[in-house]
């Protein structure tokens, strides 16, 4: 089987960046390249990686909690158009990389592997249910709908969660299979093994400051739940969707509230 997969781009600090042009649908048409790029936040960047996303990307979507924003915001960039769809219950249950709300989440699971698991697939039947987070991702569609010449950008803080379910969705309204969707989410977590291996260690080292005793393997196994991929995940999001709205295409036009007349000129803008 060939391999059908979201192209990497070479970044020196961006890891997770990816083009989902290329990607093929059920149809046989690809996914037309360098328009539609996933990553993670654009904050400290290298001049080399700021002079690429310029002549790549002309708007910058930004999922992020303003917390989040403030605590690492986005490079500006001259000539690039910012927006923000704050995705509000994700931000409530825990989603965010907000230093004060990830150091209490990560005491609370740190010798809980499973229920770190449990709440990270917990997260994912939230942003299926929420229907302020479904109104964000629509509104997101509609901005991809409008005229661009160049990239649009979206990422969220590692490019994993919200920013992954924006890939998703753009997928599945574009005709990729979801074998090929679940696989490519996969990928994420090959490409921030190294990330997430310096956040772990990171976290723990702020908590042997707070005076925080943990066994180290089930600290690492909770932490990787916590913050690298699960099948479960991406799977427990499609069961949430189907139990609610009985077929993904259901919920683009359902839950999503998008017109057929805006997915055909999504297939038609983004399909070759």
């Amino acid at each position: 089987m060939s391999q059908n997969f979201s192209t990497l781009l070479d970044f020196e600090k961006l890891h997770n960046t990816r083009d989902l042009g290329g990607m093929q649908n059920a149809e046989g048409r690809k996914i037309v390249s360098g328009k539609l790029i996933r990553s993670g936040h654009l904050s400290k960047l290298p001049e080399s990686d700021s002079q690429k996303l310029r002549e790549m990307i002309d708007t910058v979507v930004d999922f992020r909690s303003d917390e989040e924003r403030r605590e690492n915001p986005d490079i500006i960039l001259d000539g690039i158009s910012y927006r923000h769809f704050l995705l509000e219950d994700a931000v409530n249950a825990g989603i965010s990389r907000e230093q004060n709300a990830m150091r209490e989440l990560v005491k609370e699971m740190l010798d809980k592997p499973e229920d770190a698991k449990k709440y990270i697939c917990n997260m994912y039947r939230s942003m299926a249910e929420s229907e302020s987070i479904r109104k964000q991702y629509a509104a997101f569609i509609r901005l991809l709908l409008d005229d661009h010449e160049k990239a649009v950008l979206w990422h969220c803080t590692a490019g994993k969660d919200r920013a992954g379910i924006a890939a998703i969705i753009t997928e599945e309204i574009l005709g990729v299979s979801r074998e090929d969707i679940i696989a490519d989410y996969m990928k994420t977590g090959e490409y921030l093994t190294n990330d997430v291996a310096r956040l772990i260690a990171f976290i723990k080292g702020m908590l042997k400051k707070d005076g925080v005793g943990f066994d180290d393997a089930t600290a690492t196994k909770s932490l990787n739940y916590l913050f690298s991929t699960e099948e479960e995940y991406i799977e427990k999001f499609y069961q949430t969707v189907e139990e609610k709205f009985g077929s993904f295409e259901k919920y683009i036009y359902e839950g999503l509230g998008l017109t057929q007349e805006e997915t055909e000129k999504f297939r038609a803008k983004y399909l070759e």
